[in-house]
C-alpha cells in the first residue's frame, strides 16, 4: 500500500475508535488523533512521502522495526515509545490496523479509570 493508503486506513480505523477525536492541523499540516487528550497517533508527510506515527510498546517497538523495513523510530518523538510506518513493504492492512489499535490502548491505559472510554486490557481482542 502506498503512503496515501496507509493514511486513510489509520485515520478510518482511528475514527472507529471509542472517544477518539481527531485534529487537522494546517501549519504543518499533522492530523493528530486523541483519546480522553492525549495522543495516539499522529499523520503527516515526512520529505517525499505520507507517514502514520503510533505509539507502541518499547519491547514491540524493537522488534517491529527489526521485522519491517518500513517500520522506523518515531518521526519528532520519544524514538523508544514512538514508531513511523511507512506505506510499502510488509505492511498491510490487518498489521496497520492492530498497530493503530495498540497504540490507541497503551493511551487508553495511561489515562484515569474515570476517563477511559473502554477497558484497554479487553477491548478490540475478540
Amino acid at each position: 500500500m502506498d503512503g496515501r493508503e496507509l493514511q486513510k486506513i489509520a485515520g478510518a480505523r482511528a475514527a472507529e475508535l471509542p472517544g477518539a477525536d481527531v485534529e487537522h492541523r494546517v501549519h504543518p499540516e499533522w492530523d493528530v488523533c486523541k483519546v480522553g487528550g492525549k495522543v495516539f497517533m499522529l499523520m503527516t508527510a515526512m520529505p517525499g512521502h505520507p507517514v502514520v506515527i503510533l505509539k507502541a510498546d518499547p519491547d514491540d517497538a524493537a522488534a517491529l522495526r527489526e521485522q519491517h523495513a518500513h517500520v522506523t523510530p518515531g518521526y519528532h518523538m520519544d524514538k523508544r515509545h514512538w514508531i513511523t510506518v511507512s506505506g510499502g513493504g510488509t505492511i498491510d492492512e490487518k498489521l496497520l490496523k492492530e498497530l493503530v489499535l495498540d497504540s490507541y490502548r497503551l493511551v487508553v491505559g495511561g489515562l484515569p479509570k474515570s476517563k477511559r472510554p473502554v477497558d484497554p486490557r479487553t477491548y478490540g481482542m475478540d
